[in-house]
C-alpha cells in the first residue's frame, strides 16, 4: 500500500463509521435521549475517531501508540 489515495480509500469505511456515530451523537444531544444513551454515543463516537486517527498515523509511517 504505497499509493497515498489506496491508503485513503482503504480507511473511508472507517472514517464513515465514525462520521456516523458523531452525527448520532450530535442528534441524540438535541433530542429526549437519556443521558446514558447520549454519553454512550460519545463514547463510540471518540473511540472511532480515535481509530480513524491511529489508522492515519500508521498509513502515513508517522510514530503510533502502542497498541492493546
Amino acid at each position: 500500500m504505497d499509493d497515498l489515495e489506496e491508503k485513503i480509500a482503504v480507511g473511508e469505511p472507517l472514517m464513515q463509521q465514525a462520521m456516523d456515530a458523531m452525527r448520532r451523537y450530535h442528534e441524540a444531544r438535541n433530542s429526549l435521549t437519556s443521558a446514558e444513551e447520549v454519553e454512550g454515543l460519545r463514547l463510540e463516537a471518540e473511540s472511532l475517531m480515535e481509530a480513524v486517527q491511529e489508522y492515519q498515523r500508521r498509513a502515513l509511517g508517522a510514530p503510533t501508540h502502542p497498541l492493546h
